[in-house]
């Protein structure tokens, strides 16, 4: 097996070493070929100080840093392109996932190209729950996608999907835009449950009002472009 594990993190540094220690745990099993990547978007505490001591003891773990924030899309961008495994996989730098409930999901790409999850019993505020929500329903009928949990950032991927798709989204759009774009061209999506569990640390971005007019806007952008084939 060869697998690239990556983390989009912002501002993580409480969160950010245990993450990575559990992501080695999980990791390193005999005949496994892995990378762990840590995407520093542009923080501004020590998330990327202590991101770079990793890779300073373990030289399985990389970082890329952003100078400036460029949003989540760009983090995800970033993850992507960096691996060089055939397997990818990301979940958030926050905590939030039980990375031990990955492995079993390898077994899946033996059938499928993708491996979309959805949380159960999500550890969220109900208006996010219900933000969500909606916001799933609407991405889903407007590029007629079948997905429970647009969102959800614990996903698996074959990496060459990457080779042969070109990204424009930056910020929370970017999930929307891959599985769009993987279903037009015929790539087999499954879906499965994994656990969500509450932030023990950090503070969430994804609800503010400014993420969230600007996932509006790439929206629009993004159905234009994909209606044009573009």
């Amino acid at each position: 097996m060869s697998i690239s594990v990556f983390f989009p993190c912002y501002n993580e540094q409480e969160n950010v070493g245990r993450t990575t220690e559990k992501a080695l745990e999980v990791l390193e099993k005999p005949g496994t070929d892995f990378e762990v990547i840590i995407v520093d978007d542009g923080s501004s505490d020590d998330t990327g100080r202590i991101a770079d001591e990793y890779a300073g003891r373990d030289d399985r773990v990389k970082v890329v840093h952003h100078r400036r924030n460029l949003g989540y899309g760009a983090a995800l961008q970033s993850g992507f392109k960096a691996a060089t495994k055939e397997l990818v996989f990301y979940t958030d730098g926050d905590g939030q996932f039980d990375i031990t409930e990955m492995p079993p999901l390898i077994e899946l790409m033996d059938k499928y190209d993708i491996v979309s999850c959805y949380r159960l019993n999500r550890q969220d505020s109900v208006l996010r729950k219900i933000n969500g929500w909606c916001w799933t329903k609407l991405v889903c009928l407007l590029f007629g996608l079948k997905i429970r949990d647009i969102d959800c950032a614990f996903k698996l991927y074959k990496r060459e999907i990457f080779d042969n798709m070109e990204l424009s989204s930056t910020g929370a759009l970017i999930d929307t835009e891959i599985l769009a774009r993987a279903t037009r061209k015929g790539y087999r999506i499954v879906q499965k449950g994994v656990h969500h569990y509450p932030r023990k640390a950090g503070e969430q971005s994804g609800a503010n009002l400014r993420v969230i007019l600007r996932a509006f806007r790439e929206l629009l952008k993004l159905h234009r472009r994909i209606r044009l084939g573009n």
